[in-house]
């Protein structure tokens, strides 16, 4: 692609002032970088995967609520972290991580075990277990 030919779309790149650094030919065949604020597809594509971290968050809160799931569940969905990634951060097995997610269990969790989730999320123990502010 030349460098005049790159695309200079709308995006939520524009709007949270960042460009995207590409790559081009200039007009001696040269690759050269410049700068794009967004391509149309590529914002389409975006703006669907952050609709569905959105709803995976939302469906993850409305489970705390209801007591179907514990915070922990919440925050990770927050983060856009998976068991796998959540699970390495804090150093603890999967499978437990997973059975932290049962409201019983996180109730029963030691303080030294909240903190590690807290400091992950970069919230308090005290905001981790405040349900009601989700």
């Amino acid at each position: 692609m030349k460098k005049e030919e790159i695309p200079q779309d709308r995006s939520n790149l524009e709007t949270a002032k960042f460009k995207e650094l590409c790559y081009a030919v200039d007009d001696e065949g040269k690759y050269v970088t410049a700068q794009s604020t967004g391509w149309n597809p590529k914002t389409i594509a975006l703006d669907n995967a952050l609709q569905e971290i959105n709803e995976r968050v939302e469906v993850a809160r409305q489970k705390v609520i209801a007591n179907q799931t514990s915070p922990i569940e919440y925050y990770m969905e927050l983060h856009k972290m998976d068991l796998s990634i959540l699970s390495s951060y804090v150093g603890i097995w999967k499978w437990r991580v997973k059975r932290h997610f049962k409201p019983s269990v996180f109730k029963k969790l030691k303080n030294s075990t909240l903190e590690k989730y807290a400091e992950v999320f970069e919230i308090s123990v005290n905001d981790l277990q405040q349900i009601k502010k989700l």
